[in-house]
């Protein structure tokens, strides 16, 4: 019987060592607001329509950058309500888009000479037809160092969860935060936004000893 031991495996660093994971945080209205200004100060449209669109659509970043012009417009004026089918669970998934979302998103098109069948937000890149996830997640860093956060507490999940969170919890509707974000089933959004912990933590908070 061969009792040579065998070679010990190379030590591995953990692929999460010094990251942050789990839930990114949503952003609070005066991150969104210092971002808007920012953008607007540095008439960076392509950017500014990308944000206000973002937070609106509460869409995942994979169907963000893949939206094409049509998708979001009646004739030539950006709708203030549209549908979209989601690439990760096949399901469509409707959105309001307001009036500042609306005027941005018009202003970049206009700029950009986009036509109905073009992608909204197309890459510089000339293999791609329109940015990708990665790209938009760097322009997010970017955007967030410009504003003084540190970008590693948020990501581009953060643009999705950030009106859904308000919303709830203004509203306390899980329902209809589950529908604004197309999710199948009820205990995905409460997993989705962490609500549980955060609801048990304020009723505690009420109750003295």
């Amino acid at each position: 019987m061969d009792t040579t031991p065998s070679p010990r495996s190379p030590h591995r660093e953990p692929w999460n060592k010094g990251k942050l994971t789990g839930q990114k945080a949503p952003f609070k209205p005066k991150d969104i607001w210092a971002l808007r200004v920012r953008l607007q100060q540095q008439h960076r449209s392509r950017e500014l329509a990308m944000v206000n669109l973002g937070l609106d659509s509460k869409l995942r970043a994979c169907d963000l950058v893949s939206l094409k012009v049509r998708d979001i417009t009646h004739g030539e004026r950006v709708a203030s309500r549209a549908i979209v089918q989601q690439q990760k669970t096949g399901r469509p998934v409707q959105f309001e888009i307001t009036a500042p979302a609306r005027e941005a998103v018009e202003a970049w098109i206009h700029e950009a000479h986009l036509r109905g069948e073009d992608y909204l937000f197309p890459s510089r890149i000339h293999s791609s037809p329109h940015i990708c996830t990665r790209q938009y997640a760097r322009m997010l860093r970017v955007w967030l160092t410009d504003i003084g956060l540190d970008w590693r507490d948020y990501g581009t999940h953060s643009m999705r969860r950030t009106k859904a969170t308000l919303i709830y919890r203004k509203t306390k509707n899980l329902r209809a935060v589950q529908l604004l974000l197309g999710h199948s089933k009820l205990e995905s959004t409460v997993r989705y936004l962490g609500i549980e912990v955060d609801d048990a933590l304020e009723i505690s908070e009420q109750v003295e000893i």
